[in-house]
């Protein structure tokens, strides 16, 4: 008997078997299930983002050039909403992102609830443009502070104290339109650093409730620049305020 030729034959046969045993594992049925794990692993890490974004770090797309040069269009910031939560209030200097439903918008435009839910998923990933009713600004005034503009020498004040704004973009003035206001307990007033190309506090003096802002419509503090890479960085904090004194009794500096 030729017992090479019958070694050969069997590792053969071993060969087809194994061949064929590998084909049944990885056949249709295990692809079908790779794509269901990849699909509700997926999901599970979409819904932590969703939280972490409702409750601690939201991205926040900039759409615009009103905070240029501190922020720039395109750049997606990391909205701290922690920052307030614990007692502590925003500050003149801070870089804010509100809801500006009462104060810079008094309808909130209608929008399909299945776009609209779309959006605000790419929204709070950072992948689209925030709500219409979201904006991003600089606290430039807190309760009880009197902002006027201009000094003579076309300087805004607070409590009667010059601020040199060195974050506004050059060659912009500290505001073109002029205002004395006290600004109410419990609200803000906010700039954005490019005066030309901001729409902020002072275009709503007119309007429902003054341009303040209610500290209770912020959403966070714009602390990191998270993209993109080249710009990765903090927003950088101001010492702009530092010297303005804390408002006298009843409100006027």
């Amino acid at each position: 008997m030729d017992t090479e030729a019958q070694h050969t034959e069997r590792d053969r046969s071993s060969e087809t078997e194994e061949r064929s045993r590998s084909a049944r594992i990885s056949g249709p049925g295990r692809s079908r299930w790779s794509w269901r794990r990849t699909g509700v692993l997926g999901g599970v890490c979409v819904l932590f983002l969703l939280l972490l974004s409702h409750f601690v770090l939201q991205p926040f797309l900039i759409p615009s050039r009103s905070m240029e040069p501190t922020l720039q269009v395109g750049d997606r910031i990391l909205v701290n909403k922690l920052a307030y939560r614990f007692g502590d209030q925003p500050r003149r200097g801070d870089v804010v992102v509100f809801d500006g439903t009462g104060s810079f918008l008094q309808e909130v435009p209608e929008e399909n609830p299945v776009t609209g839910l779309l959006h605000g998923t790419a929204a709070a990933l950072g992948l689209a443009e925030p709500a219409e009713t979201d904006f991003v600004k600089r606290v430039v005034g807190v309760g009880g502070d009197r902002v006027v503009c201009c000094d003579a020498n076309g300087r805004l004040t607070v409590n009667g104290t010059p601020v040199e704004e060195w974050y506004v973009q050059l060659g912009d003035a500290p505001s073109k339109v002029p205002f004395d206001i006290v600004v109410p307990q419990g609200t803000l007033w906010v700039m954005g650093d490019h005066r030309s190309q901001s729409s902020d506090s002072r275009d709503h003096l007119g309007q429902p409730g003054g341009g303040v802002v209610p500290v209770e419509q912020v959403i966070g503090r714009a602390d990191w620049i998270g993209w993109p890479f080249g710009r990765w960085s903090g927003v950088p904090e101001t010492g702009a305020f530092e010297g303005v004194p804390a408002p006298a009794a009843g409100g006027h500096g």
